[in-house]
Parts: C-alpha cells; sequence; structure tokens
C-alpha cells in the first residue's frame, strides 16, 4: 500500500496541485495490493480461512468470505491510518502504540520475524516524529500513511490475528467514521460543519 501512496504522492507532485489520484483509483490500487499480500501469504502456507478469535481460543471457517472480509478489513484499515494523518503527530503516534502491541504480542508467540517487523515500525514512528509533531516540519504524506496502514495490517495477518485491527485500531476507525460524519453532514448542511 506504500507504493500506491507513491504513485499518489508523484501525481501530486506532477500534476503541480494538491490533488493526485481519483478515490476510485486509489481504492482499486489498494484492493490490488491487499489482494497480492493475502495471496503471497496463501502460498507460502501463511494463511488458511479460518479466522482465530484471540482470548475466546477459537477459529471459525469462514471459507470464501475470509477473503471478501480481508480484503474490506485491509483497505478500511490503510484508508484509516491515512485519514489519521490529518493531525500533526496522530497517525505516528498511534502507530507506535500498536506497533508496541504487536512486538509484545510475537515475542509472547515467538514469533521473531513479526517481532523484528513490528520493531522496525516503532523505530520509524519515533523517528519521524522528531520532524512531525506541532509544528510539523516534515509531512508524510500518503506514502507514509498508506505504508503505515499496510505494516499494521501485515503485523496482524502475520500473528493471525487480524481480529485485532478493530480494538487496536480503534483511533483510526473513530478518525475515520468521524471523517465521514463530517462530510455527509457538510454535504447535507451545504456548508455547516458538525465538527470544529
Amino acid at each position: 500500500n506504500g507504493a500506491v501512496g507513491v504513485i499518489d504522492d508523484l501525481t501530486k507532485f506532477h500534476n503541480h496541485r494538491n490533488e493526485g489520484l481519483t478515490a476510485t483509483q486509489k481504492y482499486l490500487l489498494q484492493l490490488a495490493a491487499a489482494a497480492a499480500f493475502l495471496a503471497a501469504m496463501k502460498l507460502t502456507g501463511n494463511l488458511t480461512t479460518e479466522l482465530y478469535i484471540p482470548f475466546v481460543g477459537k477459529s471459525v471457517d469462514l471459507g470464501i468470505f475470509y477473503y471478501i472480509i480481508s480484503l474490506i478489513l485491509i483497505t478500511g484499515v490503510v484508508n484509516s491510518v491515512n485519514l489519521t494523518d490529518g493531525i500533526d503527530g496522530l497517525a505516528s503516534s498511534v502507530t507506535l502504540a500498536v506497533g508496541a502491541f504487536f512486538a509484545v504480542a510475537a515475542f509472547m508467540l515467538g514469533a521473531l520475524p513479526e517481532a523484528v517487523l513490528a520493531g522496525m515500525t516503532i523505530g520509524a514512528c519515533l523517528g519521524f516524529l522528531v520532524y512531525n509533531f506541532y509544528p510539523a516540519r516534515v509531512f508524510m504524506g500518503d506514502t507514509g500513511s498508506l505504508f503505515l496502514g499496510g505494516m499494521v495490517c501485515a503485523l496482524a495477518f502475520g500473528l493471525d490475528m487480524p481480529v485485532l485491527l478493530i480494538p487496536i485500531g480503534v483511533v483510526y476507525l473513530m478518525e475515520m467514521f468521524s471523517v465521514m460524519l463530517q462530510v455527509i453532514y457538510f454535504k447535507l448542511t451545504h456548508g455547516k460543519r458538525l465538527f470544529k
């Protein structure tokens, strides 16, 4: 998904305006990236259609619906992280906390590759925060925010715990829903804002 962000940001620079890919183009590319990720996980034997429910210790076989739900979940989380990037330091600080959770979970499960990946995510977020706290001197753009969203999803699926994306990513989801409400209210009231 970081590659989708690169394409979007390069389009903005090339056109000398603040609009890159259209929403449809961006979403189709994100779907393609998510499908490629799931296919790679399946081909390497790291993905089944069983959804493991943490803390309950049970799995539910969803069959083909597993892939459909996963595609919606991945693109939803990635876009939520992108929307969270609207406030200086918010996307990187929230992802820092999410990365810390996955690092601890990976160590507890003995999943060294995921633990290293979580550690790299934490390090990247910490380094970025030095320059991104208010007032921000560096902006991550879609390249960074879509990459972080993809990294969070990769960690969740790598640990076979995609269900945890919902409670752990609650800040991302609240940001997404608040933006959706704001946009809908703005259009319905012809310019009024629901939130300040």
